[in-house]
Formats: C-alpha cells, sequence, structure tokens
C-alpha cells in the first residue's frame, strides 16, 4: 500500500524541482528560490506548497535550519511514476458525474506492487460501500483500463450510466455489481454495464 498523499500538479512540479535540484547534488532551494523559478508573486505562495508537501509526508524540513528540506524516505526517481487523478467515484449509490483530470498521483511502483501502463488511472472514493473490501471513504484506488474483469474483482463501472466503484459478479451470463456493506443493495442493470477500470491498488492518507 502507498503512503504517500495525492499532490496537486503545482505541488507535484514543487516537489519535482526540489528533487532535481537534489539529484543534481545542488543545495536544496529556498523558499525566494522556488518562487522564482515558477515566477510566483511572493515567496509566501512558494512557503505554502512546501508547507502542503510537509503535511502529505512528501517532504521533511528541520526547524531553525536554512536549506533542510529533504525528501522523505529518499525514493529512487526511478520508480516513482505519476497516476492520473481523475476526480471522484462513489462507493455508494451510483451517480451522474464526468471523470475530469484532478492532478496526479506520486507512487513508488514497489510499494503498489506492479507497474503502471498508460491504461492506470485513480479515482478518490465517496461513501461506504466497499468497507468489506477495506476500500474506504477518502482513499484513493488505482484501475487499470481496458481488461476484462474476473468475477470477484473490484471495478469501476458505468452502470445504466451512474458511476459506483463495487465488486464485479458474473453468475451465468448475468453480470451485475455487488456492495461489500449489508447497508446498501445489489447493483443489477437494466439497461447496460460498461467497466471503466479494474483495480489495482489502493493509497490511503496517514
Amino acid at each position: 500500500m502507498a503512503s504517500m498523499a495525492s499532490l496537486t500538479k503545482k505541488q507535484e512540479a514543487v516537489r519535482k524541482f526540489i528533487a532535481d535540484e537534489l539529484a543534481a547534488a545542488r543545495p536544496c532551494p529556498t523558499s525566494r528560490e522556488i518562487a522564482a523559478h515558477f515566477k510566483f508573486a511572493s515567496k509566501n505562495a512558494a512557503d505554502c506548497h512546501i508547507k502542503a508537501l510537509i503535511e502529505k509526508g512528501v517532504l521533511m524540513s528541520e526547524a531553525g535550519k536554512s536549506r533542510s528540506l529533504s525528501l522523505v524516505g529518499a525514493i529512487k526517481r526511478s520508480l516513482l511514476v505519476e497516476i492520473p487523478l481523475f476526480g471522484s467515484i462513489p462507493a455508494g449509490y451510483g451517480e451522474d458525474r464526468e471523470q475530469e483530470p484532478d492532478g496526479f498521483v506520486s507512487v513508488d511502483i514497489t510499494t503498489i506492487g506492479f507497474k503502471p501502463s498508460r491504461n492506470t488511472f485513480a479515482l478518490r472514493v465517496t461513501g461506504d460501500s466497499m468497507i468489506g473490501k477495506h476500500i474506504c471513504d477518502g482513499d484513493i484506488v488505482i484501475l487499470d483500463h481496458g481488461g476484462d474483469p474476473r468475477n470477484g474483482e473490484v471495478v469501476a463501472a458505468l452502470i445504466d450510466r451512474k458511476a459506483t466503484l463495487k465488486t464485479f459478479v458474473q453468475k451465468g451470463g448475468k453480470r451485475y455489481l455487488k456492495a461489500e456493506n449489508p447497508k446498501y443493495p445489489n447493483l443489477i442493470p437494466s439497461e447496460d454495464l460498461m467497466i471503466q477500470g479494474v483495480f489495482k491498488g489502493l493509497i490511503r492518507k496517514a
């Protein structure tokens, strides 16, 4: 399970700039240098991004020391990948919604157990219908688009044009979506069931 929280595009850009400077054996950039690099109006904007990266467990800093920023975990850059985050998905009742890009999730492939492809994407979970599979409200699920799901796999799907995250079930010639919380009913399509992605991994913010 990956522990790194999702980053906005700008936070990821700041993280990468710091990582590149350290990898090149240059001193860690200061807030003013970060602000100058990104053409921020003031160093306060850089301070806000640095604070967010520290709170998300990506950076650490020693109090009272200048140029003391460092990357948490010393993850090798060759193992770090960015997975596009396409908004949220209900783990409850299906909802009408369109997926729109919402930044990226930076993860170390050794922590998620597989190598993401161009078909890999992430969604933020809302709701509690999948708690039986240990998928909770606020988690980020990593999925692969394009493969056919096996019976019992967790999927992101459009059922009668409503998006949801559920367990895929196929019995005989019938396909439906199973909730993993007794408070919610199973979802049986009246018109169509389209699989958008098959579950591959989970990110939970500490």
